[in-house]
């Protein structure tokens, strides 16, 4: 038992270095567009068109190269400062595969089997997409959101016309202290109208804003980043390898398999291909894609890391909807091309 509790520290250990710092990319990031990003000219060049919006927005991932931890606080900015709801939802699904990074791992692992790289990036792609469309339905977003996103996510108005909040914390992503050491709204349009009144540069307030907001978004994205990270290791050591090898010989079978495997083992998207090529030699193609499709887009840590977005039956959503696809396309793969 204590060896097995020794493993699962160190596995831990590895999830949360491996993790950390692309939750820290992200982080950043999502303070970049929130500081230096006008969101009303951002909104104004995207498409209207609720397919050609997912489509947009699963593909903006490979201009900013975040994995499964570091798309989330990014996904988070983009709905506070209004993006429509599929072009943020299309980033948050694709954005861990569709980027230069993860392409480049995968064929790096998989060099010998090209079509596994392609159909990848067209699978996840694809599965993006659609669920991005069809999440675009919800016109009002505010019942699956967490509340402090959803009070952020509703129409903006004058701050003179907003009612107090019922808390004065400063809260992740929402608030900032003013330099009277009053809680302020962080949104855009406030915090440019505070940025023109102070006399210090503009560049390094904002840069000190960026600072501060990367502080308060660490602390509560790195804390589910640690339960999450907690449980897979737990969950890798106590359930013998042998036995999810076992359920791996048959075409439907495998699929299942590798699904749950890459929800459980929540490797980030950057080296999850090298895992998935140990299993070349013994899973079919259809299930060691169904590994690199599932993975990156739903997993234990990205669970816990979505629950700051999405209310519990927001994250159901996804997860059947992406299980449903990923199954579907795989499958065909095993049964009809590979």
């Amino acid at each position: 038992m204590n060896q097995q509790l020794n493993n699962a520290f160190t596995l831990f250990l590895s999830l949360l270095v491996e993790a950390m710092p692309f939750l820290l990319l992200g982080v950043l990031f999502s303070g970049i567009l929130l500081l230096f990003v006008d969101e009303r000219k951002l909104i104004a060049k995207l498409p209207k068109n609720p397919l050609l919006g997912a489509l947009v927005g699963s593909m903006v991932g490979f201009l900013f190269p975040v994995c499964e931890c570091g798309n989330v606080p990014v996904a988070r900015r983009m709905l506070m400062q209004g993006v429509p709801t599929p072009v943020a939802i299309g980033f948050l699904l694709a954005a861990p595969t569709i980027n230069p990074i993860v392409i480049w791992a995968t064929w790096t692992a998989f060099r010998d089997q090209p079509e596994i790289v392609v159909l990848r990036v067209v699978f996840s792609l694809a599965i993006a997409t659609i669920i991005g469309w069809v999440f675009s339905v919800q016109k009002d977003l505010r019942p699956l959101l967490q509340p402090a996103l959803a009070a952020a996510w509703q129409p903006k108005q004058p701050h003179k016309d907003r009612k107090k909040t019922s808390s004065d914390l400063l809260q992740s992503g929402t608030f900032w202290l003013s330099g009277t050491g009053d809680p302020i709204r962080l949104d855009a349009s406030v915090l440019q109208a505070n940025l023109a009144a102070t006399p210090i540069k503009p560049l390094s307030e904002r840069l000190r804003l960026l600072l501060d907001n990367t502080i308060q978004e660490l602390r509560e994205l790195g804390s589910v980043l640690v339960i999450g990270s907690a449980i897979a290791a737990l969950i890798q050591v106590f359930i013998p390898r042998e036995v999810i090898l076992n359920l791996g010989g048959g075409e439907i079978t495998s699929i299942l398999t590798m699904m749950l495997l890459a929800a459980v083992v929540s490797i980030c998207s950057t080296v999850d291909s090298f895992f998935a090529l140990s299993f070349a030699s013994t899973f079919t193609s259809g299930s060691l894609l169904a590994f690199l499709i599932f993975g990156p887009t739903i997993d234990l840590k990205g669970i816990g890391l979505m629950l700051s977005i999405f209310k519990p039956r927001a994250i159901i959503y996804l997860f059947a909807l992406v299980a449903q696809l990923t199954f579907l396309f795989t499958l065909f793969i095993n049964l009809y091309v590979i």
